[in-house]
């Protein structure tokens, strides 16, 4: 079993398109969710415009966020379909004008392949698909395509799921990254998500993340999102967004630690100060990282 140690937190660049690319390692980095949905299971309805938004996004940089993470379709359990021309109806206009008015990198939440493309051609620089490829697996050789970074992300959405989660993490993302690998998607554009609360039960997401280390046997960065799941609700004892992002900012800290790199929050600035926290903890225990 891989221990957490130095090499978790030593810097490596991951290549995005448009010729930008983003350190990872030495910081925590934040990836704000943006939904332009009317029914995500935290903030769905929020943006009624494009522009609103626009303006969110805008904020959450100004709290920190180094990724806007932008999503045009419910991923909770029971919403319903969207097709990929709504969805890119309800995205797109949102990219495009981020593009033009930060510098933030700019990521979309998809799992369609017309999308994914559309959205990097509008001004996105990484692709996050929350099926891993296997939802649409066209999307891997158009996100390679691209030059875009791409998140691949473990689901128990499956018939074939073990009962161990941590061994299935495996059985999922090893033939997942080989086929991305295979459709030209390079190691530094590849992020790894274990996918908390996808499939999964609270027991499940606990024992992922007491055993975090392990994924780093896969050499790649993870990016961990845990924002006001279902679990952490329970792990704060109230289903309230307050609540649940004071949870979610004790998860980030205690994953920044176990080497999560890229975290996707919707309270951007109480999980900056708990990557703050653990950010101090880790230069304390491993010196200078840069």
């Amino acid at each position: 079993m891989i221990e957490a140690s130095a090499s978790m937190f030593q810097p490596r660049q991951l290549e995005c398109a448009h010729g930008r690319s983003l350190t990872l390692g030495p910081q925590g980095v934040l990836m704000a969710i943006v939904n332009v949905t009317p029914d995500s299971f935290s903030d769905g309805g929020q943006f009624e415009t494009a522009e609103a938004a626009v303006t969110f996004g805008l904020g959450a940089v100004e709290e920190g966020a180094a990724i806007l993470d932008i999503g045009g379709q419910s991923t909770r359990p029971g919403a319903a379909d969207v097709t990929p021309a709504e969805e890119q109806d309800r995205v797109l206009p949102v990219i495009a004008a981020l593009a033009v008015r930060t510098e933030a990198l700019i990521s979309i939440d998809t799992y369609h392949t017309e999308t994914a493309r559309l959205a990097v051609a509008a001004g996105a620089h990484i692709v996050n698909d929350i099926s891993g490829g296997t939802a649409e697996p066209d999307i891997l050789s158009v996100t390679a395509r691209s030059g875009s970074a791409y998140c691949l992300m473990h689901t128990s959405r499956r018939a074939d799921t073990l009962s161990d989660p941590v061994a299935d993490q495996f059985a999922f993302l090893e033939p997942a990254l080989k086929a991305a690998r295979a459709a030209g998607i390079v190691d530094n554009r590849l992020v790894i998500d274990p996918g908390f609360g996808f499939g999964k039960g609270s027991e499940d997401n606990l024992e992922i993340m007491a055993h975090l280390e392990r994924l780093h046997e896969l050499r790649l960065p993870l990016l961990i999102g845990t924002s006001r799941k279902r679990f952490v609700a329970a792990l704060a004892g109230a289903d309230d967004n307050l609540a649940r992002d004071f949870a979610t900012a004790a998860t980030t800290a205690l994953l920044r630690l176990a080497g999560g790199a890229i975290f996707r929050v919707h309270n951007v600035a109480a999980n900056r100060a708990a990557l703050a926290a653990a950010d101090a903890i880790i230069s304390r225990r491993y010196g200078d990282r840069s």
